[in-house]
């Protein structure tokens, strides 16, 4: 119920006014049975642009620190995406990624929508990520198609550790089902599930335009860190006056 006051009532009209989206290729969405929408991930909007434009209700795989955040908004945070319906997923450890590929089937089993990110985080830079393979490990264990999905200005809009977006053009992408049933039996075979990840990952590069970088992302952040830390013990800053 929470889901569709948001949508409708609350917080739906109000992305639609501020961001004024252009939906595009919203004909490619299945009008009922299971699928899954990959998209590549550049802001925080995302997990709420997309929903608002979708006829049907999509449930996401979120970030598990989305919902043990500390102190009141820590709380909010929680309730808000536990109200609409989103699942925690703890992104740490093989475990982890086995937990989330089963509720994720759990959602696909119902006949609804599964909204994920292969990426498995946040763009830093703008650029897209080599994907992870647990989207083509669902795709191939529940036969549904997977609907690439791109957003293309919400980084733009609410960059990396920007709380208040800004206006800014976003369009929001759809490509056409891509079927993967001659896959068929193969989802424990490696060389299959990155096949059909890469596969994923071309469809929403094709559709956002975007520079890929064959790197996983948290790897790159991980680097990107690093270099970061090293440069300020190499260029200390010097105390002023």
């Amino acid at each position: 119920m929470f889901y569709y006051l948001l949508k409708y009532v609350l917080l739906g009209p109000l992305l639609r006014l501020l961001f004024r989206p252009r939906i595009e290729g919203l004909r490619h969405v299945p009008s009922s049975g299971a699928a899954i929408i990959a998209g590549n991930h550049l802001s925080f909007s995302d997990h709420f642009l997309m929903p608002a434009v979708l006829k049907r209700r999509i449930t996401f795989l979120a970030k598990a620190e989305y919902f043990t955040g500390p102190g009141l908004k820590g709380r909010l945070t929680a309730f808000f995406f536990r109200s609409a319906g989103q699942i925690p997923v703890d992104r740490s450890g093989k475990e982890a990624g086995r937990a989330a590929i089963r509720e994720g089937l759990g959602v696909l089993a119902k006949g609804e929508l599964l909204g994920i990110y292969p990426e498995g985080t946040r763009s830093h830079d703008g650029r897209l990520y080599k994907g992870k393979v647990g989207v083509a490990v669902m795709a191939l264990k529940a036969g549904v198609p997977v609907v690439p999905c791109a957003m293309i200005g919400t980084f733009e809009a609410q960059p990396p550790g920007k709380v208040v977006p800004h206006l800014h053009p976003v369009v929001i992408r759809f490509g056409e089902p891509l079927d993967f049933s001659r896959y068929a039996g193969l989802e424990d075979e490696k060389a299959v599930l990155r096949a059909v990840t890469d596969e994923i990952m071309y469809a929403i590069l094709t559709l956002s335009e975007q520079e890929y970088v064959d790197q996983y992302a948290a790897v790159a952040k991980a680097e990107e860190a690093a270099r970061g830390a090293a440069d300020k013990r190499r260029f200390p800053r010097m105390p002023l006056g």
